[in-house]
Parts: structure tokens; C-alpha cells; sequence
């Protein structure tokens, strides 16, 4: 009982260190998520209201308009690195199986592109021949656009390739310590919300607004996956510091239940002992 109390001691303090730094982390992860999300909120903005300006027209980009089908769907299902952080990483990969699932069941044809370690882990185990590709992030100390960059131009490389017609982001979006929203995103062909006010100003767009959407359309796809990156950086900081949290607390229960047993056997021996004592002594 001695060995297993300082043991559980030990894993507890574990934990309480691992809590710390996650609760450390946390802070500069959330800040640069929550600063991310105007630039790609406008961004979205911006390419819907020249969408709607350039509606109908024949020479639209395929990533907005997309390929006119809809039978090769890729699942860009973005997770963490490491683990011990709760249902983060499961979450994610539950609602990519289920879409997945959904989508076989109507004869469509389902690719994985999986980003990080534990995503690729759990999905090989059911779709191991759909995972076309998988990028391990483990190397990259600090997020940068960079990263969401690379992905973005392997992504457009796959589409322009002509290997799927519809590509669908998930990730989790982090709404506290104890909220992480798994959320599922289609980038391509870029959907724009409907029921937005509309603007009252009228524009002019030079050059075209074809031409601005060539451009403007793959650095879009770029924005929306480093957003989706940090939003992933922080919802992971704050499970793990949550889940670590309540590991420390159930070790420290177990602490407290493996000390009572030891106080009670300590004491049944010694009153055991007593006895024999006793007993002898009065034999004599």
C-alpha cells in the first residue's frame, strides 16, 4: 500500500505539472485564435460580396463555383499531436467518421487528408486506404501561416489534379476551458452564407471581379485553415488543462481512499499483534 500511495502521489504530480503548463500555453494559444477570427470573418465577407456580384458568370473560378459534381468528397480533418487531453482529438475524429460514413451510405466516394498525429492514428484503423495523405505538425514549435499555407497549396494541388470535387474542414472551435465545438467546414466550392444583411454601398471592382476572385479564393483557402489551426492550438490547451485538472482531483481522492486503507490494515496488525501478545502472556 506504501508503493501504490506514493505512486498515485507521483502520477499526481504529474499531472498537476502537465495542468500548469497547459494552463501557461493556454493564453497565448487563445489570444492568437480570437485575434484570428476578424481577419478570416472579413475575409469570408469580402469574398461573398464579390461572389454575389459576379453570380452567373461563366468564367467564376472552380473554387468557387466547383467542378459541377459531386461524387469524390476530401475530409481535411485537423487534430492534435499528443494526447492525454480528454475527447479533443475523439471528438473531431467522430464527426469526420460519421460524415464519412454518411456519404458512403449515399455512394459518394470518401478521402481522408489527415493533419496531425492522433487524427491519422484512429481514422488508419477504419479508412486506412482513403488516407491519401497526412502532414505531422509535431516538428513546428509555433503555428505560423506558413503551415496553413502548405496545406492550402497541397490541397489546391490535389483539386486542380481533379482527385475530388468537394473538400470539407474539421477541426474545434474553442469557445472556453470546457467548450471545445467540434465543427465541420466546407472550403471548396467555398460556400457563401446566406441571409447576411446586405450592403448598402455599391462597388466597383478593377480588375474584374473573376480576376479578383483567382487570387483572392486560394488565399482564402490559406486563411480559413490557419484559422481552423489555431482554433485547434487553443480548444487542445484547454482540454488538456481541463483534463488534467480533473486527473490531479482523482488522485487525489484515490490518495485518500489508499491512506484509509493503509491507517485501517496498519491498525487491524497492530491490534492483531496486541492480542497475541496477550494471549501468550497470560498462557505462561
Amino acid at each position: 500500500m506504501r508503493v501504490r500511495i506514493a505512486s498515485t502521489k507521483a502520477t499526481q504530480k504529474i499531472t498537476k505539472a502537465m495542468q500548469m503548463v497547459a494552463a501557461s500555453k493556454l493564453r497565448r494559444a487563445q489570444t492568437a485564435a480570437e485575434a484570428a477570427r476578424p481577419y478570416a470573418d472579413k475575409m469570408s465577407a469580402v469574398i461573398a460580396n464579390i461572389a454575389s456580384a459576379a453570380a452567373g458568370s461563366p468564367g467564376a473560378p472552380a473554387l468557387l463555383a466547383g467542378t459541377g459534381r459531386d461524387q469524390v468528397h476530401l475530409l481535411l480533418v485537423c487534430t492534435g499531436e499528443r494526447g492525454l487531453s480528454g475527447a479533443f482529438n475523439s471528438s473531431i475524429v467522430r464527426l469526420a467518421r460519421e460524415r464519412a460514413l454518411a456519404l458512403m451510405n449515399q455512394g459518394k466516394e470518401v478521402k481522408f487528408f489527415c493533419v496531425g498525429r492522433k487524427g491519422y492514428e484512429q481514422l488508419r484503423r477504419q479508412f486506412d486506404k482513403q488516407i491519401v495523405e497526412h502532414l505531422d505538425l509535431r516538428s513546428v514549435r509555433q503555428l505560423g501561416f506558413a503551415n496553413a499555407e502548405d496545406i492550402a497549396k497541397k490541397v489546391l494541388a490535389r483539386f486542380e489534379a481533379g482527385e475530388f470535387d468537394v473538400c470539407t474542414l474539421f477541426y474545434s472551435r474553442f469557445k472556453s476551458v470546457i467548450a471545445q465545438i467540434p465543427t465541420a467546414q466546407q472550403i471548396i466550392p467555398l460556400v457563401v452564407e446566406e441571409g447576411a444583411p446586405a450592403s448598402t454601398t455599391s462597388y466597383e471592382y478593377e480588375p474584374e471581379e473573376d480576376e479578383i476572385l483567382t487570387r483572392l479564393l486560394p488565399r482564402n483557402l490559406a486563411v480559413q485553415i490557419f484559422r481552423a489551426l489555431l482554433e485547434n492550438n487553443a480548444s487542445f490547451y484547454g482540454a488538456q488543462m481541463s483534463a488534467m485538472d480533473n486527473a490531479t482531483r482523482n488522485a487525489g481522492e484515490m490518495i485518500r481512499k489508499q491512506t484509509l486503507v493503509y491507517n485501517r490494515t496498519r491498525q487491524a496488525q497492530i491490534t492483531k499483534e496486541l492480542i497475541e501478545i496477550i494471549s501468550g502472556a497470560e498462557a505462561v
